[in-house]
C-alpha cells in the first residue's frame, strides 16, 4: 500500500516537474515574443491582416489631329454569382424572374439559365459565370436584375472589373495606333507608353470579414497621376480615304497584302497609313505594320534615286540621249530587258525615266559609275536609304544594301540596284525620299505625333525634324520635279492622268526573290525571281507643282490574271487618294477651273475664288455659307478651324475684316 502511495507521489512530481517546465518555457516563449520579437511578429500580423492596393492611373488618350479619339481606355465587366449566398427562399421565388430577365439581356433561353443557376445551387457552385465582357450602361443594367438588386451577400452579384483599349474609330489605322499589352509594344502605344500610362497610386487596406478589403484611412497614400494625351498627326478624313483606296484595290486584285501612306510634304506629318493583311478567308485586316516593317526589292521606283544621282553629279542630264536597243541587253551573263518588246531606240534620259526604261537606266548608270560604285552609294547614304529613318514606333525594318569588297557584293551589283533590285528599302524609305523632292530638296522626318498634353494643356509639341537639308542641288530638283510630272501626263502613269488637278510620280513593278523550297509534289526549287509573284507601287506627290502631300502605294502578290504592273495596281490607289483629298480640301493657288452651265453656280464659284484670290490676309465673312465650303476656304488662309453643330455657319468667333494671324484658331457655330 505504501509502495503504491510512493509511485502515485513520484508520478505527480514528475508531471508537475513537466508542467512547471512547460509553463516556465510558455512564460520565456512571451516574454522573448513580446518584448525582444516583438515588432517582428507584429509586422507579420500587419502584413497578414493589412497589404497595400495599387490604384491604377487613368491612361492618356490617343487624339487624330483633328480631335477625333482614336483609342482611349474604357472598363469591362465580367459578372458571375455565388448562388449559395441567396437565401433559399428568395432563390426559388425569384430565380425564374432573374432568368427571364438575363434571356431577354444576353439573347439565350430563360431556361438555358434557369437550369444553369439551379445546377449551380445543387452542386453548390459559388462562381457562377454569367457574362463576360459587359460595357459600364449594360453592368448598370444587369446589376438591377431580380436576387442581383440584392448585392454581394444577400444577392450573389460578383463584378469583376478591367480596363482595356478600346479604338472609336475601329479597325482603320489600328497597327499604326497600336497597343502596349501582353501581345507586346506595337505602334503610337507602344512607342509612347511612358507617356501614356502615367504614374500609379497607393492605398492601403485593412482585411475584414469573408475576405473582404477596406480601406484604413480617407485618403490615398499616393494619388496616381494621370497619362498624358497623345496627339497624331493623323487626320481622319485622309485616313478612311486612303484606307477604303488601298482596300478595294486588294479585294479587286486578291493581293496578300499592302500599304498606303499619305504624308504633308513641308512637315512630314503622317497624315494617313494603312496597312492591310489577307486572311486565310480573303478578309483584310491591319494584319502588319508593312509600311514601317517591311523591307523589299522596290523596282523601277528606286530610278528616282538613281536619276538624281546623275543628274547631281553632271555626269548626264536629262537631254542625255541613251540606246536602248531593241530593250534587252546581257550584263555578264545576267538579262535585263524593258516591258516593251522592241525597246524604246535613242530616247533621252528624261524619257528613259518616263517610260521606265531599265535597259536606259542601266547603261547610264554603269557607264559613269561602273569604276567607282563607292561614289554612287555615297549618294544613297546621304539620300537617308541606307540606313533606319529611327523612327519612334518599334519594329522599323533594316534596308539591305551591299558594298565594294563586303560579302554579297558582286559584278553586277551596281547595275541591278540602279533599277531597285538587289537591296530592300521599306515603303516609308521610299515616301521620304519623293518628299524630299517634293519638297524642293529638304528631307524631313516622317513624324506621327504633333503634341503631348495633360488636361488640355500642351506639354511638348514635336517640331518638324530636318534629316538633310538639302539632298541635291535645286537645278536636279527641278529637273526631277519636271519628269515625275511627266510620267503621269505622258509616261507609264498616263493612265491616271487627269486634267482637272496634277499629279506627279512612278510606278514600279518588281518580281519577287522566292527562297529555296519544297513544292507540293516534293521536288526542290532553287531560289530565284519569280514570274508570278509580283510588288506592284507607285510613289508620288501632288498638286504636281505647289506639293501639299506626298503619297506611296505598295501591293504585293496582286493576281497576274488581273493585272501585275504599278501603273495598273497601284498607281490608281494614288489617283483615288489624291483626287478626294484634293477636292475636300481644295489647294489655295490650284483651284480647278470648270466649264459651269448654271448662272447661280457661276456666280457663287466666282465669289469664292475671288475671296480667296484677293482678300487673303483678313478674316473673310462665312455666316450663312455651308460647313464645308467654310471650313474648306478658313483653311486655306492658314485659320485652325473648330466646328460646333452641324449644317450652315450661323456665327463665327473671329469678326470679318479683321487681320488673319496664321495658326489662329476659329469656331465656328452652325445651325
Amino acid at each position: 500500500m505504501r509502495n503504491h502511495k510512493k509511485s502515485i507521489l513520484t508520478k505527480f512530481y514528475i508531471v508537475a516537474a513537466f508542467m512547471t517546465l512547460l509553463l516556465s518555457i510558455i512564460i520565456v516563449r512571451i516574454v522573448d515574443i513580446q518584448y525582444f520579437q516583438g515588432d517582428k511578429y507584429r509586422e507579420i500580423s500587419k502584413e497578414l491582416t493589412r497589404k497595400p492596393f495599387t490604384i491604377f492611373a487613368n491612361k492618356g488618350n490617343v487624339y487624330a489631329a483633328d480631335g477625333n479619339l482614336l483609342a482611349t481606355s474604357m472598363s469591362k465587366f465580367t459578372i458571375r454569382m455565388d448562388v449559395m449566398s441567396v437565401a433559399a427562399k428568395t432563390f426559388d421565388k425569384d430565380v425564374y424572374e432573374l432568368s427571364q430577365s438575363l434571356a431577354n439581356f444576353l439573347g439565350k433561353p430563360t431556361s438555358y439559365f434557369e437550369k444553369k443557376l439551379r445546377n449551380a445551387r445543387k452542386f453548390k457552385n459559388r462562381y457562377v459565370l454569367i457574362a463576360k465582357d459587359l460595357g459600364y450602361n449594360d453592368y448598370v443594367k444587369i446589376k438591377k436584375f431580380p436576387i442581383f438588386r440584392l448585392g454581394v451577400y444577400k444577392g450573389g452579384f460578383i463584378a469583376e472589373q478591367k480596363t482595356v483599349r478600346a479604338h472609336p474609330i475601329g479597325k482603320i489605322a489600328e497597327r499604326t495606333i497600336g497597343y502596349h499589352d501582353t501581345r507586346g509594344e506595337a505602334g503610337i502605344e507602344g512607342a509612347f507608353v511612358e507617356d501614356l500610362k502615367g504614374e500609379d497610386g497607393l492605398r492601403w487596406k485593412q482585411k475584414i470579414a469573408k475576405g473582404q478589403w477596406k480601406p484604413i484611412n480617407d485618403v490615398n497614400e499616393k494619388e496616381p497621376i494621370d497619362g498624358h494625351d497623345v496627339i497624331t498627326t493623323l487626320d481622319v478624313n485622309i485616313q478612311d480615304i486612303t484606307h477604303h483606296a488601298l482596300l478595294r484595290q486588294l479585294e479587286y486584285f486578291e493581293a496578300d497584302h499592302g500599304c498606303a501612306v499619305v504624308m504633308e510634304t513641308a512637315t512630314g506629318e503622317i497624315k494617313a497609313i494603312s496597312n492591310l493583311g489577307r486572311t486565310s478567308a480573303g478578309k483584310y485586316y491591319e494584319k502588319r505594320n508593312y509600311a514601317v516593317w517591311e523591307s523589299h526589292e522596290p523596282g523601277s521606283t528606286f530610278k528616282l534615286a538613281s536619276l538624281m544621282a546623275a543628274l547631281d553629279d553632271k555626269v548626264i542630264d536629262t537631254s542625255t540621249v541613251v540606246d536602248t536597243e531593241k530593250g534587252r541587253i546581257f550584263i555578264h551573263g545576267k538579262r535585263v530587258e524593258d516591258s516593251q518588246r522592241g525597246g524604246y531606240g535613242e530616247i533621252s534620259a528624261a524619257r528613259v525615266f518616263e517610260v521606265s526604261s531599265n535597259v536606259g537606266i542601266v547603261k547610264l548608270i554603269r557607264k559613269h559609275y561602273d569604276d567607282k560604285p563607292e561614289k554612287f552609294l555615297k549618294h544613297l547614304k546621304e539620300y537617308g536609304l541606307t540606313e533606319k529613318i529611327g523612327l519612334p514606333i518599334k519594329g522599323e525594318g533594316e534596308p539591305t544594301f551591299y558594298y565594294p569588297g563586303k560579302p554579297g557584293w558582286s559584278k553586277i551589283s551596281l547595275e541591278w540596284m540602279s533599277w531597285g533590285y538587289g537591296i530592300a528599302i521599306t515603303p516609308l524609305q521610299t515616301l521620304t525620299l519623293y518628299n524630299a523632292v517634293a519638297n524642293n530638296g529638304v528631307m524631313v522626318k516622317p513624324q506621327f505625333i504633333k503634341e503631348l498634353r495633360k488636361e488640355n494643356r500642351i506639354k511638348k509639341t514635336v517640331k518638324t525634324e530636318i534629316l538633310n537639308p538639302q539632298i541635291a542641288s535645286p537645278e536636279t530638283i527641278k529637273k526631277l520635279k519636271k519628269v515625275l510630272e511627266n510620267v503621269v501626263v505622258k509616261g507609264t502613269a498616263s493612265t491616271i492622268y487627269s486634267p482637272n488637278f496634277s499629279m506627279a510620280g512612278k510606278t514600279g513593278t518588281a518580281k519577287k526573290f522566292i527562297g529555296k523550297y519544297v513544292n507540293e509534289k516534293g521536288d526542290t526549287i532553287p531560289a530565284g525571281y519569280s514570274n508570278k509573284r509580283y510588288v506592284a507601287s507607285f510613289a508620288g506627290f501632288f498638286p504636281a507643282d505647289v506639293p501639299k502631300y506626298s503619297c506611296i502605294v505598295v501591293i504585293h502578290d496582286p493576281n497576274k490574271k488581273k493585272g501585275y504592273y504599278g501603273a495598273t495596281v497601284a498607281a490608281p490607289v494614288f489617283k483615288e487618294i489624291a483626287q478626294k483629298i484634293y477636292t475636300s480640301t481644295p489647294i489655295k493657288d490650284d483651284i480647278v477651273k470648270e466649264n459651269f452651265s448654271s448662272e447661280i453656280i457661276q456666280n457663287l464659284y466666282t465669289s469664292f475664288n475671288k475671296e480667296i484670290t484677293e482678300n487673303n490676309d483678313i478674316i473673310p465673312n462665312v455666316t450663312g455659307m455651308p460647313a464645308m465650303d467654310a471650313i474648306s476656304l478658313l483653311e486655306n488662309f492658314g485659320l485652325i478651324v473648330e466646328v460646333k453643330g452641324i449644317g450652315k455657319v450661323k456665327k463665327q468667333s473671329l469678326k470679318k475684316g479683321t487681320p488673319i494671324k496664321k495658326g489662329a484658331t476659329i469656331i465656328l457655330n452652325l445651325s
